[in-house]
């Protein structure tokens, strides 16, 4: 259960590559009046997941690029890392992600959320090392009443969109099968919502 808070959570570039990840990540922390976590991140991690978003859609024009990067920073605004040094004790598997350590450590993070959760891992890290899926249940348990209201912003979109909100199956393709299941239950508890957009 996540305590008194909010908690520094540090977002590396594979969860913000996702949009079902990023959405699901700023709902929970801009929809509660009292966050239960504050979202860390640098322009390191920023460009990296541009980088990433561009190589698997070159035929995105440059404005929804840019729309990504804005809504990302516009979101987490407050929690922007803009300077760290680089931590060269750091023995991570890939020395391309010591700048995500370094980050974390400058922000005194207490979650780094990462979908390469071996990747991060040490015994001597002061944070601890989350995949999205359990992160998202850990907010689930702590906070129940927030996911509920994150379920019913997600439906209110996709519904405004004239799309069928397929909540579940989303986060499943994302990497989230086990807080996938957490919003069907939340789905199958709004009375007001057809089956159909319960699966």
């Amino acid at each position: 259960m996540l305590g008194v808070g909010p908690h520094g959570v540090f977002v590396d570039a594979n969860v913000l590559y996702s949009r079902t990840l990023r959405d699901w990540l700023g709902l929970l922390y801009t929809l509660p009046e009292y966050p239960l976590f504050q979202v860390y991140w640098s322009e390191d991690v920023l460009a990296e997941t541009l980088y990433n978003l561009r190589r698997s859609h070159p035929e995105w024009p440059g404005v929804r690029l840019s729309s990504v990067r804005d809504r990302i920073a516009a979101t987490f605004e407050v929690g922007r890392v803009a300077d760290f040094p680089i931590d060269e004790t750091w023995q991570g598997r890939d020395s391309n992600d010591g700048h995500v350590h370094s980050a974390a450590l400058a922000c005194r993070a207490d979650v780094l959320l990462t979908a390469n959760v071996l990747d991060f891992e040490s015994e001597s890290a002061p944070y601890t090392v989350y995949a999205p899926d359990d992160f998202f249940v850990l907010v689930d348990d702590s906070a129940p009443e927030h996911v509920r209201a994150a379920v019913l912003q997600e439906v209110a979109y996709w519904l405004s969109r004239g799309q069928e909100p397929h909540l579940p199956q989303n986060l499943r393709k994302a990497g989230c099968p086990v807080f996938a299941e957490r919003v069907r239950t939340h789905l199958l508890a709004i009375e007001t919502l057809p089956p159909l957009f319960n699966g």
